[in-house]
């Protein structure tokens, strides 16, 4: 149990995981020093069980790599892999007008189209990265580029692939918000002051506001363009893993904004959607629920995701090392237990993404379409981070 743990045991704990276990499982089985790029579909063992690459599982490997750079250490090994990520994806990454696409085969021709925003999204934040790591001009103009395009793009994410027909029952969506809130975030170096300021006001307000369903105190995934609910699955909608991690970005924006009060509030937020979106009889927390307890849409909504915990982790340490705020410790002890017990693979390294709702591995890959080399090693550093500052 993790009361037996002091800050700097926890500390330690993260640090080696990192370094010894999720990164060297990257390192080892994902880079595609053939044709450039990484390998996401690994399976348990590390083996390539798919050669097609996501854009957006791409560049948040470029930005891991580069961000390790950056923050830990400056290894020459691990520029070189986010090198290999850049240079791909600076070739092959975007159509003719710039934006980026979904999906390519494994020598880069494209296979599926730019049908949303948050292949930009990860790009901006991977060059952003890279460039800070190398200053190559070019990597900030790609960076650049991509976030404009965020920008430009924001109040119609899929512009002409969305299957929703238009006025009828126009929604925004979280995902929005909190992408931009962390992105800019990441860009502050390549923006100016007041200008990076007006975009974190504007999505701190938004985020708070519109999305926030008083008085449970919730986070809806989807609202009215107005901020208004809207009684439908969608609009119905809670999804635990968004929230919380939202809230960890709104912590960031409220320090660097110096706005306190929104700290405490997201904190709030926080242990709300624990209290609300955690499993009472299996443990561990849903992946999405409907806000007057109706079944929801979404079929896997019962399962148990690595990201979820992951990004519950990074809150709740974060919000505990802002405030001292005893549930959050609490709160932490419980989520740190499941997690480390449940999606840590000490067989073969790395963390598995998919358990069923009592907690199983429902699927023992590594690496797929939608899980690459991101949430778990950034969780690993930030949480080390924390415990880090608290042991001083």
């Amino acid at each position: 149990m993790i009361m037996k743990q002091t800050f700097a045991d926890l500390a330690k704990t993260y640090d080696e995981t990192l370094l010894n276990n999720v990164i060297p499982f990257w390192e080892n089985h994902s880079v595609d020093w053939e044709q450039g790029g990484y390998f996401s579909c690994l399976d348990q063992q590390g083996n390539v069980y798919d050669t097609d690459k996501f854009i957006w599982l791409q560049n948040r490997q470029v930005w891991t790599f580069s961000w390790l750079y950056n923050q830990l250490e400056a290894k020459t090994q691990w520029l070189a892999i986010a090198k290999n990520g850049a240079d791909f994806l600076a070739k092959f990454g975007r159509d003719r007008t710039g934006n980026w696409y979904f999906a390519l085969n494994r020598q880069g021709k494209p296979l599926v189209e730019p049908y949303n925003i948050f292949s930009d999204c990860f790009a901006a934040m991977a060059f952003s990265q890279y460039a800070k790591a190398t200053q190559e001009e070019s990597a900030q103009e790609i960076a650049l580029q991509a976030y404009n395009n965020v920008l430009r793009r924001q109040d119609n994410p899929k512009g002409k692939y969305s299957k929703t027909y238009p006025g009828t029952r126009t929604l925004k969506s979280l995902a929005v918000p909190m992408i931009l809130a962390n992105l800019s975030l990441e860009m502050d170096w390549l923006l100016q002051s007041d200008r990076l300021a007006a975009i974190l006001e504007s999505t701190l307000t938004e985020i708070m506001q519109d999305f926030l369903l008083a008085p449970q105190g919730l986070l809806l995934e989807n609202v009215a363009p107005d901020g208004s609910m809207v009684d439908c699955f969608e609009g119905r909608l809670i999804n635990p893993g968004h929230s919380i991690e939202a809230m960890w970005f709104v912590m960031d924006i409220a320090q660097k904004l110096d706005k306190p009060e929104f700290i405490d509030q997201a904190i709030a937020i926080i242990l709300q959607t624990l209290d609300f979106g955690w499993d009472q009889e299996y443990g561990g927390i849903y992946y999405f629920l409907d806000i007057q307890g109706h079944p929801p849409q979404q079929l896997e909504w019962d399962q148990k995701l690595w990201w979820v915990h992951l990004e519950t982790l990074v809150a709740l340490s974060k919000g505990y090392a802002l405030t001292g705020n005893q549930q959050c410790w609490e709160w932490y002890q419980t989520v740190h237990d499941y997690t480390w017990s449940k999606f840590s693979d000490r067989d073969y390294g790395e963390w598995f993404g998919y358990l069923n709702r009592q907690g199983e591995v429902l699927l023992n890959l590594k690496g797929g379409k939608w899980k690459g080399c991101f949430h778990v090693p950034r969780a690993l550093y930030l949480c080390r981070q924390q415990f880090s500052d608290l042991a001083k």
